[in-house]
């Protein structure tokens, strides 16, 4: 009898990066994708303990199925938990569901489900080759991990501490993606910028006396490389092909003048870059073991856009954070305003169990953090606005990546969204508009 499952994704890019592993492995013990999670035989959860409201969608949803189970519906389907949980959040949700996997122990989902197949061949998860979702972007984490340690962040206590992948493993995988004709790579990982990987490259025949390099057990004579961010990045810039290429999310405290030039100069690196201040006022930042001030965080700004004109920033924020008072949180309104971005992801601040943060007094109310989420949101409303009005009667080129009725949606190079109409079949296609219309969050324009 044939099985299905069915994956739910919560939290970010690195979740559904994790998800679409988890795909290729059921696939590979003959489970078939449900196309609704109520025919499915087998619920695979995949969460975030990141932020609360994360975890509230997943213990609904959890309740919800195991209550069906009790009542026989579909007594045979299995739940099983993975992801970024925390400690606590395990204890709360074990009885909602069959079995939870620590997503490192991937390989050894075969084993749990009963089957014969085995992927002990790859002990480390990220060694599976992953069952892309889309056919033309691709998610490629180059790390996992962290070890900031960031007051309010659980991710050191779900993920641990940072792991990166071989220089060469993720060379190879790009390339081979590029020639099967994906047009958009994300390197993913917590913190990009402290990537750090070796690489043995051969040396001719003639480099050997000049450098005077030893041979390796082989007998052949080898140089050994370190690879940083940067050099990552202009590996995979090298790379032939017509593709762009993303990254997500680097950390301040490391943004690197080489970084910037990489950038710069990448012909395939897109003019769009996230980068996390979490707040704007300085006592905050410290009191978040975020080292660096906001002096810092704006003198790379000015960096970045003198040498990317025309960059497209976004940035995340935390607002509520314990003990933040109105005046520290004016300081983050008047960043806003000064560096201008194009996105901003505004949390309101949630305490998570077993970090730092977690002891000190939650005392920002839910509704004076619902309104500094609201000052925030409108300042981003008018900047972005601004922002979009630059590209009225300009052509851009498009990645198309989704469709509704004759309406199709894609991104620029600086990750803006428009909006265009044609009867032909873009999706997954380069193509370039004019721009006829701007609103805050999204662009309008006719195809060329």
């Amino acid at each position: 009898m044939n099985m299905n499952y069915f994956i739910v994704t919560f939290g970010c890019q690195l979740n559904r990066s994790d998800s679409e592993r988890i795909a290729s492995v059921l696939e590979k013990i003959g489970y078939k994708k449900s196309s609704d999670i109520e025919s499915a035989d087998l619920i695979l959860v995949n969460m975030c303990s990141v932020r609360q409201s994360a975890v509230d969608r997943v213990y609904g949803l959890l309740n919800q199925k195991s209550k069906a189970k009790n009542q026989n519906y579909k007594s045979k389907c299995k739940i099983i938990l993975t992801g970024c949980i925390l400690k606590e959040d395990k204890k709360k949700l074990k009885n909602k569901a069959d079995f939870i996997l620590d997503i490192k122990d991937l390989p050894k989902l075969p084993k749990i489900l009963n089957t014969k197949y085995s992927i002990l061949n790859a002990p480390d998860y990220l060694k599976i080759k992953p069952k892309y979702e889309s056919p033309f972007s691709a998610l490629i984490p180059i790390m996992t991990g962290c070890n900031n340690y960031c007051s309010y962040c659980a991710v050191p206590y779900t993920r641990g501490r940072e792991i990166s992948r071989p220089a060469k493993e993720i060379i190879l995988e790009i390339k081979s993606l590029v020639k099967k004709g994906f047009k958009e790579i994300w390197l993913l990982g917590q913190n990009v910028n402290s990537y750090h990987s070796r690489i043995r490259t051969n040396l001719p025949q003639i480099s050997r006396i000049k450098n005077k390099k030893s041979s390796d057990i082989s007998g052949k004579f080898v140089q050994i490389s370190d690879v940083n961010f940067a050099k990552l990045l202009k590996m995979v810039n090298k790379i032939p092909g017509n593709f762009w290429i993303r990254f997500t999310s680097p950390h301040p405290k490391d943004f690197s003048d080489e970084l910037i030039n990489v950038m710069a100069e990448g012909g395939k690196i897109t003019e769009y870059l996230n980068l996390p201040v979490q707040s704007g006022d300085d006592e905050v930042l410290k009191k978040m073991n975020r080292p660096y001030k906001i002096s810092q965080y704006k003198s790379i700004i000015r960096k970045i856009r003198k040498k990317i004109p025309g960059i497209a920033l976004s940035t995340d924020i935390i607002v509520g954070f314990p003990g933040e008072t109105k005046k520290q949180f004016e300081n983050t309104a008047k960043l806003f305003k000064e560096i201008k971005y194009d996105m901003a992801y505004i949390n309101k601040y949630s305490p998570r169990s077993g970090t730092v943060a977690a002891k000190l007094k939650d005392n920002v109310s839910l509704e004076e953090k619902k309104r500094r989420y609201e000052v925030l949101t409108e300042i981003l409303k008018k900047t972005a606005l601004e922002n979009n009005k630059k590209y009225l009667e300009k052509e851009v080129e498009i990645l198309v990546d989704s469709k509704k009725d004759n309406v199709y949606f894609g991104k620029t190079r600086t990750y803006k969204t428009v909006k265009i109409k044609s009867s032909k079949n873009l999706i997954g296609k380069f193509v370039k508009a004019k721009i006829i219309s701007a609103l805050a969050w999204g662009l309008e324009g006719n195809l060329i």
